[in-house]
């Protein structure tokens, strides 16, 4: 709960709207609806990340994930997996900081390939 509250406060609501308005760009065309969704999901995990996990979506088709998770690399989920890893790498230099580094590590897996993922 702490972290949650920590992490909020100091950067997961600049975080979230961020994924917010990405999604918003993203529904402007139709085709990338789909891309839109997955920056909801970012947006959900990004704002209180302590406490959910995410996992395999048993439900998603697997040739739509892989052609999804290609087309989201493409175009910004390598820069976005990259900044969380950074970002994790240097909350994990301090002992503090050790549990927000590994929230964005969970984070940066989720930036990377979306598709077929779940939050629970």
């Amino acid at each position: 709960m702490l972290g949650n509250i920590i992490w909020f406060l100091v950067g997961g609501i600049w975080l979230a709207l961020g994924f917010l308005i990405s999604a918003v760009i993203f529904c402007i065309l139709i085709f990338t609806i789909p891309l839109a969704k997955q920056c909801l999901k970012l947006a959900m995990l990004s704002l209180l990340p302590f406490g959910k996990q995410v996992v395999s979506d048993p439900s998603s088709n697997p040739s739509i994930s892989v052609l999804g998770n290609v087309l989201w690399v493409v175009l910004c989920g390598f820069w976005m997996a990259l900044g969380f890893l950074i970002s994790g790498v240097l909350a994990c230099l301090t002992i503090v900081g050790i549990p927000f580094g590994l929230q964005a590590f969970k984070l940066a897996g989720l930036a990377l390939f979306p598709f077929g993922k779940r939050i629970i």
